[in-house]
């Protein structure tokens, strides 16, 4: 696809040169909006309002709405007034509301002035609706039907305003903005006679979220529930938009990217990679290294404790690191795992009792794997082949004790504390990888030396 888009560019911009513009809008014509975007993405600043132009006014909206927000802001501060209230008048309320959440104040209030009463009324009121709220994301485009209605005046109504709705499959009946019902096009299509009133067809046991409902969870349910769109209604039922399939598919990347990037100790980004600076990620990633930095003074705390059993036994030195990142790992894979679970639903508080004792099963059966295998290794290759003479069976039985106690320990902390979390109210996400492992090489550490004391000193 780069590939195919870097030739679309290079073509375009010799056609520009040659100032071939007919040729110029004819390839652009047979391009989906997203790939147009994308070869937008790539023009000079002089470059891209020339080809911007030749788009016709519905398909130039769309491949806008498609394009990073930095080369929107460009366009815009080059648009007349006129051509800025072309686009905006071919954009959808919710494509316009992303558009306003990630221009600076002036772009903004620009827009705001362009756009016409009603489409300002919208983007005021979903701007109103909390961060990451289902009133966040939704539009307040949709088909609204009476009850009262037949099938053919339905149908009528569909024809005269579907056109700039953001979706007509899925139709809301309504009672004074009460939401009573669902039909879908297919529906009112098949029906056996135009006269029959629609109440008789609509869906009541339909499924909603109120205003204030996560996007995460509304995410969650079209997924569940494999739904088109999902009506919005506020606390009296009333409904006041929907989301799109679209909008939830956003959602779902942009959680999954938060969650990927929290996991990693990275504090989330709006920014892609490639448009994030140098000092945009250094400022995303050192308040972690930071924290995990000084919460590994505990780890030094603990070795200076036992410096004189070590001291004792110098070779005990040299499986630190193996029993540490062995922990971390175990501990890692059921965080992960669990963390996953906890984003899709799976798993509740109430589970926890079911979840520790899975794990611990798990964590039973990998730890005795791992501390045969490792007994197998500190015997074959640590003394026999590197003969070490203080590599003694009774070295290594310590090790693999401290082994298959560190799996079981780091396991059993990996699953639970997300579930805490979350309970807590804190992202569960918080509670992987880093954290996860500061905590298990601290106790691997104690673990080890408890052995070392009890066995060998």
């Amino acid at each position: 696809m780069a590939e195919h888009n870097t030739v679309l560019e290079n073509t375009l911009r010799k056609l520009l040169e040659d100032r071939k513009y007919l040729s110029a809008k004819d390839v652009l014509s047979t391009m989906n909006p997203s790939d147009i975007a994308s070869v937008l993405d790539e023009l000079g600043k002089d470059e891209l309002p020339k080809l911007f132009r030749l788009l016709p006014k519905e398909l130039a909206a769309d491949a806008f709405v498609e394009m990073d927000s930095d080369r929107q802001q460009l366009l815009i501060q080059g648009f007349s007034d006129t051509e800025l209230r072309q686009v905006l008048d071919e954009l959808y309320v919710d494509d316009a509301v992303d558009i306003v959440e990630e221009m600076p104040a002036n772009v903004v209030r620009r827009i705001l002035e362009q756009a016409d009463p009603e489409m300002r009324k919208d983007i005021n009121q979903i701007l109103r609706y909390p961060e990451d709220s289902a009133g966040s994301v939704m539009t307040t485009e949709y088909v609204s039907l009476r009850s009262g209605m037949s099938v053919g005046e339905a149908i009528e109504h569909i024809r005269k305003t579907g056109y700039d709705k953001e979706t007509i499959y899925t139709c809301y009946v309504t009672d004074r903005r009460k939401l009573i019902g669902t039909i879908s096009v297919k529906d009112l299509l098949l029906a056996k006679d135009d006269n029959i009133e629609i109440g008789e067809l609509i869906e009541t046991h339909f499924i909603s979220v109120n205003t204030h409902t996560d996007q995460e969870e509304v995410a969650q349910i079209f997924s569940r529930y494999n739904l088109l769109a999902l009506p919005v209604v506020d606390s009296e039922g009333l409904i006041v938009g929907i989301i799109t399939v679209d909008d939830a598919m956003d959602v779902m990347e942009e959680e999954a990217t938060e969650d990927m990037e929290i996991m990693a100790g990275v504090t989330p980004s709006d920014k892609t990679y490639m448009k994030s600076s140098a000092l945009e990620l250094f400022r995303h990633r050192i308040p972690w290294l930071m924290i995990l930095m000084v919460s590994a003074t505990f780890t030094g705390l603990i070795i200076t404790g036992f410096e004189s059993a070590l001291s004792r036994m110098v070779v005990l030195t040299a499986f630190i690191p193996m029993l540490m990142d062995t922990g971390g790992n175990s501990g890692s894979q059921s965080s992960v795992t669990v963390i996953r679970a906890l984003s899709l639903g799976e798993v509740e508080y109430s589970d926890v009792p079911r979840v520790i004792l899975k794990e611990f099963t798990t964590a039973l059966l990998c730890g005795l794997v791992l501390a045969l295998i490792c007994f197998m290794k500190i015997m074959l290759i640590d003394r026999l082949l590197m003969q070490n003479p203080s590599v003694t069976a009774a070295v290594a039985l310590v090790v693999c004790l401290t082994m298959a106690l560190t799996v079981v320990v780091a396991k059993v902390i990996g699953c639970s504390l997300p579930v805490l979390a979350k309970k807590l109210g804190f992202d569960p996400a918080v509670m992987a990888s880093p954290f996860i492992t500061t905590i298990v090489d601290a106790l691997s550490l104690l673990i080890y030396f408890s052995m070392t004391r009890a066995i060998l000193i």
